[in-house]
């Protein structure tokens, strides 16, 4: 009988670690929580909730995610994801993902929404979508249910100043605004270096606004080298084999004002950390050597259709290339599930090259 009963009690254990399999990944996180503001490079689901042209709910998208299409514009994982598994947290979930409260926000959440931006208007033409001020908004609606599971004050401070924030952000104000002057004024209004303190006065405003609540830890990952991703190569605007070099200068000089702002911050907030995630320097090492990382092809989409595949992006009827590790870009816009392995890794484990004046892993250990 007694070893029946230590039988039976070994089941249920085995069963109960089972089901719990997403939680146990928090046991041994490096850090308690992780919150991401940004873009379609980094939603993995929030605007399958809205009513936008910009969704990623369907096949094939997800092709080689576990879970299927899941609202990530992706073929598999994203950055985020990558992260997560790197600081021991379970895949943390969508901001609009339906019964959201209690526990289920203690290990983090998503708020980043396809097609938004650092610019309220970013993106408008697209449909809805939560822009950076509307993320700022939702990350405080969770506060207080996130107050009340942790409980005591200081318990609170200690789990939001050990909590790593990762913002990816400023891509769409280009191409969703800046270069579509057919839509937008921006650009008759600001040049290019003006346009960039636009938004990087902007952005500034909502990281202090995070900071206020007591947020210590963040990674603010720059723009990647757009002028280099298919969407702009089939503008035509480029010589074959060539990336758009105008546009690459353009965010070039977001890039060099976000690290400056970085240092800025970092010298004016003593008790936080600010991260520059070098995107355009690690994505730019792969389109430059890519057969060093196994890839290639740099110049087109894996999925998607017209020149380059990407006048027209992955749509339902689309078939995606079958040797997609092979690719860089997995539609017009946004990089395979390999190249977002490698960046992850980059952030976590790189120089100050990748990751500025500290890499993901010093900064969950600070």
């Amino acid at each position: 009988m007694m070893m029946l009963m230590m039988f039976v009690g070994l089941v249920v254990m085995v069963m109960q670690s089972s089901i719990t399999s997403g939680d146990q990944a928090s046991i041994g996180a490096q850090v308690p929580a992780m919150f991401v503001f940004g873009d379609s490079l980094v939603d993995d689901g929030n605007n399958n909730y809205l009513a936008s042209i910009a969704k990623a709910n369907y096949y094939p998208y997800g092709i080689d995610f576990f879970q299927g299409p899941t609202g990530r514009f992706s073929n598999g994982k994203t950055v985020i994801d990558f992260l997560c598994e790197l600081l021991g947290l379970p895949y943390i979930p969508a901001y609009t993902t339906p019964g959201l409260n209690g526990t289920r926000l203690i290990n983090g959440v998503n708020y980043a929404s396809a097609a938004a931006g650092i610019l309220e208007e970013t993106g408008l033409y697209l449909g809805d979508r939560f822009s950076l001020d509307q993320q700022v908004l939702n990350f405080e609606n969770n506060l207080n249910d996130l107050r009340q599971v942790i409980g005591d004050a200081g318990n609170f401070t200690q789990y939001l100043a050990r909590s790593i924030v990762v913002m990816v952000l400023g891509s769409n104000d280009y191409i969703n605004n800046y270069l579509l002057p057919s839509l937008y004024h921006s650009s008759y209004i600001y040049n290019t270096q003006e346009y960039a303190n636009l938004l990087l006065n902007h952005y500034t405003r909502q990281l202090l606004a995070l900071h206020s609540v007591g947020l210590r830890k963040f990674l603010l990952a720059g723009i990647g080298p757009l002028g280099c991703i298919p969407n702009q190569r089939a503008t035509g605007y480029a010589p074959p084999d060539r990336c758009v070099s105008q546009v690459n200068a353009m965010v070039g000089l977001f890039n060099v004002g976000l690290r400056n702002l970085v240092q800025q911050l970092n010298t004016n907030h003593p008790g936080a950390v600010f991260v520059y995630g070098n995107t355009y320097g690690a994505l730019g090492d792969l389109l430059n050597n890519p057969r060093n990382y196994g890839f290639l092809v740099v110049d087109r989409a894996c999925c998607g259709l017209g020149r380059d595949r990407a006048q027209i992006t992955c749509v339902p009827i689309s078939t995606p290339c079958s040797n997609r590790r092979e690719y860089v870009f997995w539609d017009a816009f946004h990089p395979t599930e390999a190249v977002n392995r490698i960046l992850a890794e980059r952030a976590f484990r790189g120089s100050t090259n990748d990751c500025y004046p500290v890499n993901v892993q010093q900064l969950a250990q600070i």
